[in-house]
């Protein structure tokens, strides 16, 4: 989900049908809103997150329907630029965060993100 997510960053695109991939629900809704928002106000993100999930529960134990997965992301090479003259949108640095995510078996078997959270820098 977050590759398909950082590659429609680059040109902000909300409608990018790699979303959906990965993503259902809240999250794909989280996910096009947020781009729409940087296309609207005319950002694109450059760089990319580096990641290091990890699943933290599973529900049923044994068979799972749903699991939370947990990360510490940094956001320090992720950042924010202006698209009509490349400078960066703002003085926020980035850093490490807490994310959780919410991954749920669907009815054809594919496991989708359904909601997600990205906490503040520093979080983590």
């Amino acid at each position: 989900m977050w590759q398909d997510f950082v590659e429609a960053g680059y040109t902000s695109d909300w409608q990018s049908s790699k979303l959906g991939q990965y993503a259902t629900g809240i999250a794909l809704t989280n996910l096009s809103r947020g781009l729409y928002a940087d296309h609207y106000n005319g950002l694109v993100t450059k760089g990319a997150p580096i990641l290091n999930p990890a699943v933290s529960s599973a529900d049923p134990l044994n068979a799972p329907k749903k699991i939370i997965i947990t990360d510490c992301g940094d956001s320090s090479h992720w950042l924010k630029y202006r698209a009509d003259n490349g400078q960066l949108a703002d003085d926020k640095p980035g850093g490490r965060q807490l994310i959780n995510a919410i991954v749920e078996k669907q009815s054809d078997g594919t496991w989708k993100v359904t909601d997600y959270g990205v906490h503040d820098v520093g979080t983590c």
